[in-house]
């Protein structure tokens, strides 16, 4: 990755060392973070990066997108709805009893 890769790329992984991301081996969290938080650049150089099969794939295993972004992803990428895991086993819910 160059660092101007890295420059632009750091505000999505705050939380990491950018010099330690692996995108190539960690397609699915690499994508799912840029669909979640990235911003337009950051989806365009997604786009150039990842084929279009891998970023399917990750819309559809993901447990962390939210629905509005699946859903825009789905039309953008042709993805039946019934394939994406956050329309068919939605995030737990904490109660307020737990505390």
């Amino acid at each position: 990755m160059t660092e101007e890769e890295k420059d632009l790329l750091r505000p999505v992984f705050w939380e990491i060392d950018i010099n330690n991301l692996d995108y190539e081996n960690h397609k699915k969290y690499t994508i799912e973070r840029i669909l979640q938080y990235g911003r337009t650049e950051h989806v365009n150089w997604m786009l150039k990066t990842f084929c279009k099969d891998d970023i399917a794939e990750a819309v559809k295993e993901s447990r962390t997108i939210d629905s509005k972004t699946a859903n825009y992803w789905s039309i953008h990428l042709g993805i039946n709805k019934n394939e994406i895991l956050c329309f068919t086993k939605p995030q737990s819910v904490m109660s307020n009893s737990m505390f």
